[in-house]
């Protein structure tokens, strides 16, 4: 169920990003901007936490507020990565960092060469 939510959510910020916002060109007060942060939300957070982070991020996005670096956060348990605790040396491709803000919480930041 919450890969079909997600999924949809995806989809229509997608549509968002590739048609509407060509009339609103420069408008976000926040880096990144609110369609791209609600997008990383609902890749890395529940559907629940990611509509809800989203909307917040939405009704700050204003003049009441001064706008900025806003980068969202998202809730994971450490877990290590098997691949790499292999020792083959590949190059990967990482698209985005997830910075610890304490032992639960995460900041996503996105990689610049991506």
């Amino acid at each position: 169920m919450f890969k079909v939510i997600r999924r949809l959510a995806l989809w229509f910020l997608k549509l968002y990003q590739k048609f509407f916002t060509l009339f609103s060109f420069g408008s976000c007060r926040y880096y990144p901007t609110c369609s791209e942060y609600a997008k990383w939300q609902f890749e890395y957070n529940s559907p629940f936490r990611a509509l809800l982070g989203s909307v917040f991020r939405i009704l700050r996005c204003n003049k009441l507020f001064k706008g900025g670096i806003d980068y969202p956060k998202i809730r994971r348990s450490r877990v290590k990565n098997p691949k790499l605790l292999t020792s083959s040396f590949k190059k990967i491709d990482i698209a985005v960092w997830f910075i610890p803000k304490n032992n639960e919480t995460f900041f996503v930041v996105k990689s610049l060469r991506n």
